[in-house]
Parts: structure tokens; C-alpha cells; sequence
């Protein structure tokens, strides 16, 4: 046979596409027929039901693994912007009060977020765990497998994700009161942010509580999550009163410039990366073509408003500060992911970048009032997280569906809430033996030689500030 004549059987061979012409084809193999090996409709169903459940688990696990990375960016950004003295307390407030989210969420917040709600509150049973099917299903009872893959997910993967959250609004606190607030009362008050206060405020909302029937939203947590720390960060700031020096005795703000420019925006980075996390693994669920193509859209919104709020806050700084300035940049990029958590899976994604970019002006307007009103937040928590995290939650019923009487009523009844019971937790380590300021001395000379006896750059020779009597 000539070499011609093979031409039309490798042209047949090339154009038998069996997925086009048998239903036996699937994932890139042929079915064997269901007389040789049962049932494979049935089996295909079971299958599938069961990657559904892997895949779910699987976002889940991932996608907190990713916003717990921004602790990192927290640490990153708050030690980069406080003054070298302080950077060795940043960095242990930081992973400390990630430890005590973990620890208190398993011992009661979860169950007060989640389990049993009625309306306001939901169970004060003490810690969580897998389900009984999946406790049989590890001890080798296939029978129930069918019950855990109805779950939809492994049930600690849920907690995992949910827990994440909680220390991303600590950490929140934790910038805004560097560099004055002992060691001991910031530790109390994230116990009780992260055992009581967060987990309330969820199960109004995400628990299904009251406000979640009256059809508030909040996509990934715009009030949920940064307003609450906002809120409890603005009581701190209001009574532990400004850093010395801060202010002068005119009353205008002395700049503290940060020490680390090159960690600050690294950190902001961080935390641009962990919030596709925030919000893509917010859709809950990785089981569908719908669900992905959600996903996608999650992101790319969450990348739109995080850009748009950079480059108009960069805008707006000439005007407002008189100079391009990077921090508020910097904070613009977090205005802008914050105004789009509550409603980043809308399809329209220009007005991801509006809200993003209103994000970062609203953003850099709260930088100068906080200086006017003489509230010292370190890093510009405040602004960026609880101002833009308003108006992400009221934008929610330009293009998302909001109705605006329920999301106004939600972000006044959560900043009530939040504001009233953390300014009495605040005021009274206040009016405690422990207290909440550092002493003069130790704030002067820094709280990683006042307080921990370690220096963050031992090669460097500390001096105390000085501040003129101010």
C-alpha cells in the first residue's frame, strides 16, 4: 500500500470525535456500556454529588488559608507604619490576638454565630466539631458517606473559613491603637471582640437573625467585618486618647511619618492578595459552572475597586494633603477593597470601579477629619475600614440589589451595637488596676524596650522623642 492511500483512513481517524456522537463518552475516556458494568447513571450521579462536596471543602480550606495570610499583611503594615521602638509589640499583638480569634471562635464564637439563632443570638454550648456522620465516615462506616457529601462541605472546613474572618476584624483594632495601648487589656478586648461582639453581629446577618430576614446584605462583610472593627477601633481611639506628641499645642498634627515605607506596602500588597480569598471564597460554594463563573467575577470586581480607589486617592491627595502622598494611597487600595466586599458579585464591573474609587476619596476626606477632630489612628483603620465600609454596605442598592431603609438600618444598628458595648469594654480596662495607656516613660522609649525588653532593630541606638512640653 502506498503512502497515499493512508491518507483517508488518518483523516477518519483524525475526525472521530466520539464525544460528539455517543453519550458514553465522558472526562476524556469511553464508558464501558451498562451491561458490563452495572449502572453507570447512578454511579455518575453519586460521583458527582461527591466531587461537589471535595470541591466545596476544598475552596473553603484554601480560600481561608489565604485570608489568614493577611495577618501577615496586617503585621506588615502596622509594624512598617509605627516607629521602630514599637515594631517587636506590633508584630506580638499581631499573631496573639490571631491565636486568641482561633481559640475563642471554637470555644463559643461560632456557636453564638451560627448554631440554633433566634433573631439576636444563637447557642452558648462550648466548643464545635465534625458531625456525627462524619465522625462514622472516619471510623470506617461507608454507609455514611451519602450523609457527609449531603452537607455539602466538611463541616470543620466551614468553621476554618468563618474563624479567619473574625481575626481579620482584630486585627483592625490593632492598628488604629499602636504604639500607646498595653499589651494586656488588647489581649482582653479581642477575647471579647472575637468570642462576643463579632459573633453577635453575625448572627443578626450571616446566622439568619433579624437582620438577615429583613434582607440586609453583606456579601463578604463591608459592616459585618470592617465596620465592626472600625466601630470598635474608633471607641479605643477615643479613649486611650492620642500618642504624645501627635498633636501640638495649636492643636495641628504632627506627621509620624512611617518607619518602614518598603514593609507598609508590602503589607497593603498582602492584603490585596488575601482579599480575593475574602471575597472569592465568600460565593461558599465551587460546585457548579454558575458557581465558578461567580467566582470569577468576584475577583476581577475585587481587583477593579482595589485599583480604582489607588489611583483616585492618589488623585485627591494633592488637593487635600497638598502632596501625591503613598500612605493614603496605599489606604486607598484598602478603602477600595472594603467598598466592594458587600457586593462584589455584580456583573456589571464598571461600577466596581465607582464604588472603589468613592471608596478611596471617602477614604482620604476621613484621614484629614480624624487630624481635624484630633483622633489618632496610627495606620488609618478608621477611614479605611469602618467610612468606606458604610458606604460599600449602602452602595450594595445602586447595581446589587439592596433595599437602602434595610442596609441603613443594618450599618446604624451594628455601629451602635459595636460602638456602645466596645467603648464600656475599652473605659473600664481603663478605669482597671491594669489600665490601657503605656506610662510616659515606656512610650517614650518605645514598647519593645519598655515592655518586652527585645528591640525589632537592635543595630540602632534608641533615643527617647522629645515633645517640647506638648
Amino acid at each position: 500500500m502506498k503512502f497515499a492511500d493512508l491518507r483517508p483512513i488518518a483523516r477518519s481517524i483524525r475526525e472521530f470525535r466520539p464525544w460528539r456522537v455517543s453519550p458514553l463518552y465522558y472526562g476524556g475516556f469511553l464508558v464501558i456500556p451498562a451491561v458490563f458494568v452495572g449502572e453507570p447513571t447512578v454511579q455518575f450521579s453519586e460521583s458527582l454529588s461527591e466531587t461537589d462536596f471535595v470541591l466545596n471543602t476544598f475552596a473553603f480550606l484554601v480560600w481561608g488559608a489565604l485570608v489568614m495570610w493577611m495577618c501577615a499583611g496586617f503585621t506588615m503594615l502596622v509594624s512598617g507604619s509605627v516607629r521602630t521602638k514599637n515594631a517587636s509589640m506590633i508584630c506580638l499583638k499581631n499573631i496573639g490576638l490571631y491565636s486568641i480569634a482561633g481559640l475563642a471562635f471554637f470555644f463559643i464564637g461560632y456557636n453564638l454565630m451560627y448554631v440554633d439563632v433566634v433573631d439576636f443570638i444563637g447557642s452558648f454550648t462550648l466548643m464545635y466539631g465534625p458531625s456525627s456522620d462524619e465522625l462514622a465516615l472516619l471510623d470506617g462506616d461507608d454507609a455514611a458517606l451519602g450523609a457527609v457529601v449531603d452537607q455539602g462541605h466538611a463541616t470543620m472546613s466551614d468553621w476554618f473559613f468563618q474563624m479567619v474572618f473574625v481575626a481579620t476584624t482584630a486585627s483592625i483594632v490593632s492598628g488604629a491603637l499602636a504604639e500607646r495601648v498595653r499589651l494586656v487589656p488588647f489581649f482582653i478586648f479581642t477575647f471579647a471582640l472575637t468570642a462576643a461582639i463579632y459573633p453577635i453581629v453575625g448572627a443578626w446577618t450571616w446566622g439568619g437573625g433579624w437582620l438577615a430576614e429583613m434582607g440586609f446584605q453583606d456579601f463578604a462583610g463591608s459592616t459585618i467585618v470592617h465596620s465592626t472593627g472600625g466601630w470598635a477601633a474608633l471607641a479605643g481611639v477615643m479613649i486611650a486618647g492620642p500618642r504624645l506628641g501627635k498633636f501640638r499645642a495649636n492643636g495641628e498634627a504632627r506627621p509620624t511619618p512611617p518607619s518602614n515605607v518598603l514593609i507598609v506596602t508590602l503589607g497593603v500588597l498582602i492584603l490585596w492578595l488575601g482579599w480575593f480569598g475574602f471575597n472569592g471564597g465568600s460565593q461558599l460554594k465551587l460546585g457548579s459552572a454558575a458557581d465558578v463563573v461567580a467566582m470569577s467575577n468576584i475577583l476581577v470586581n475585587t481587583n477593579l475597586a482595589a485599583a480604582a480607589g489607588v489611583v483616585v486617592s492618589l488623585a485627591v491627595s494633592r488637593f487635600i494633603f497638598g502632596r501625591i502622598d503613598l500612605i493614603v494611597g496605599l489606604n486607598g487600595a484598602i478603602a477600595g477593597l472594603v467598598s466592594i466586599t458587600a457586593g462584589p458579585d455584580i456583573t456589571e464591573h464598571y461600577w466596581a470601579i465607582i464604588i472603589g474609587a468613592v471608596g478611596g476619596i471617602l477614604c482620604t476626606l476621613g484621614m484629614k477629619l480624624l487630624e481635624k477632630v484630633k483622633l489618632d489612628d496610627v495606620v488609618g483603620a478608621i477611614p479605611a475600614h469602618l467610612i468606606a465600609g458604610i458606604w460599600g454596605t449602602l452602595a450594595v442598592c445602586i447595581v446589587a440589589g439592596g433595599d437602602f431603609v434595610t442596609q441603613l438600618v443594618g450599618v446604624l444598628a451594628v455601629g451602635v451595637f459595636v460602638f456602645a458595648i466596645s467603648w464600656v469594654i475599652w473605659k473600664a480596662l481603663a478605669l482597671s488596676p491594669l489600665g490601657i495607656r503605656v506610662t510616659r516613660d515606656v512610650e517614650e522609649l518605645g514598647q519593645d524596650a519598655g515592655e518586652l525588653g527585645i528591640e525589632a532593630y537592635p543595630e540602632f541606638v534608641l533615643m527617647p522623642d522629645s515633645y517640647d512640653g506638648d
